[in-house]
């Protein structure tokens, strides 16, 4: 791994050889900036950092950066997720450059999931960037202290960056060589997709070492639970890229209570992650259900996250 580029404390975590935890921060339809702190406090003891989303599923909620701005205002460390559906190259440079300003440090860069996916599918995608590019756009600006257009900074910004990856979506042999691509790049740390195949996870990361590059970037792989066998088949059919296996749905359907045993999965897949070579962290992912991460991680022993000084 290179040194540290950005000071963040995500990036000292992983730096320091810790498993580390980000969970993600559903961001609210609301203007109050309450609803964001509420969400956080509950987040904040139990996370290294918080994920502010960017219209996931292309969905409209609190903009990204305008959460991260909040989470920063709070004391809160973000990850400033950042698609390349919604805004071309200029308003995308712009953003990043005033989320470093307001102490923005991590930075997850995505393509972003289609229009067609969300509630407004009659608006007009972008797509400029992609998330690799936008890691390229994201790394120039860092490293040699300019704009794409080659117009200079007076600061560059200092960002720890960060990338996407689906081991669970086929083409299967694809997904090494893509995050390979992403890594090249300029991506220092991986958040998967949801994981509930763990011998598909294994598979990806026998091949990610054997391309050595889980010594090239730090990988988190996402969990989360599952509230019952209804939501997990309708995650299966909506939610774009997520594979859950027709045992889990079946362990889910004959449980006496469904919500519990899908956090009791989710605590057994965070033990199982932990003892795969190359992984360095998970990536906890609960839609509406950010009072159950506490609970999850503390029954997975991934407490307490401040226990040693860094």
């Amino acid at each position: 791994m290179e040194g540290l580029t950005s000071g963040s404390r995500l990036e000292r975590v992983l730096h320091s050889g810790r498993f580390a935890v980000t969970a993600e921060l559903n961001p609210p339809d609301s203007a109050d900036p309450q609803a964001v702190y509420d969400r956080a406090l509950v987040l904040s003891t139990v996370c290294d950092a918080i994920n502010a989303t960017d219209a996931a599923g292309a969905n409209c909620h609190m903009s990204s950066v305008s959460m991260c701005a909040l989470l920063t205002r709070a004391g809160y460390e973000p990850v400033y997720q950042v698609a390349c559906r919604d805004r071309n190259r200029i308003a995308v440079q712009g953003d990043l450059l005033g989320a470093a300003a307001m102490g923005v440090r991590n930075v997850l860069c995505l393509t972003g999931d289609g229009v067609q996916t969300g509630d407004q599918p009659d608006a007009r995608p972008v797509f400029d960037l992609d998330s690799i590019t936008l890691l390229n756009a994201a790394r120039i600006m860092r490293d040699r202290g300019c704009f794409l257009s080659g117009r200079k900074l007076e600061t560059p910004p200092r960002f720890f960056l960060g990338a996407a990856e689906n081991p669970f979506g086929p083409p299967y042999d694809f997904r090494p060589q893509r995050l390979k691509k992403k890594v090249e790049a300029g991506a220092q740390f991986i958040q998967t997709q949801y994981c509930f195949d763990l011998p598909r996870l294994r598979e990806f990361m026998q091949r990610t070492r054997d391309l050595d590059l889980h010594r090239q970037a730090f990988i988190l792989v996402g969990v989360g639970p599952l509230r019952s066998a209804a939501a997990a088949e309708r995650m299966r059919a909506r939610v774009p890229g997520v594979h859950i296996p027709d045992e889990v749905i079946r362990r889910l359907r004959g449980a006496a209570d469904p919500a519990r045993e899908g956090r009791q999965l989710c605590v057994e897949i965070i033990q199982q992650v932990r003892e795969i070579e190359g992984v360095h962290g998970v990536h906890v992912m609960a839609y509406r259900q950010e009072e159950s991460v506490a609970e999850i991680i503390e029954r997975a022993g991934l407490l307490p996250r401040r226990a040693k000084p860094l």
